[in-house]
């Protein structure tokens, strides 16, 4: 990389952490490994629709485990993008919603996702064409 890209690129992460903010990347990578994965994504998509019981997230979200979408509302609730309400009924009822840092989050994970599903049929041809060539590489 050029001096100058590296400065472009690096830039905010020296202000908002200090000279010695690459030492432990400041939370960053923390941050973004909880909104960067699979299961987030989705429920923070489907939240933004808005407010969901936890059937219905996980009927929309599909493939997620009920484990699986309980550990994901969880780390969501704690990380402040998401809340959880209980109803005091019999059986209780829960409701999820995206909280105001949640809400702004979506127009980036809506990117993300339009980006996906624009370039889906690409990305397979080209791993259909990789893997042609490479396939003992085990990559998949």
């Amino acid at each position: 990389m050029s001096v100058g890209h590296t400065a472009v690129t690096t830039a905010p992460v020296v202000e908002a952490c200090g000279a010695d903010g690459y030492q432990d990347d400041c939370g960053i990578r923390e941050v973004l490994d909880r909104i960067g994965d699979k299961w987030s994504v989705l429920v923070v998509v489907e939240l933004a629709q808005g407010v969901r019981r936890f059937r219905e997230l996980q009927r929309a979200v599909h493939g997620i485990s009920q484990r699986m979408l309980t550990l994901t509302v969880r780390r969501l609730e704690r990380d402040g993008l998401v809340t959880r309400t209980v109803h005091a009924t019999v059986p209780p009822q829960v409701d999820y919603e995206l909280t105001e840092t949640g809400q702004s989050l979506t127009h980036l994970v809506r990117a993300l996702a339009d980006w996906s599903a624009d370039h889906r049929a690409g990305i397979a041809e080209s791993r259909r064409q990789w893997d042609a060539l490479h396939p003992d590489s085990g990559i998949r």
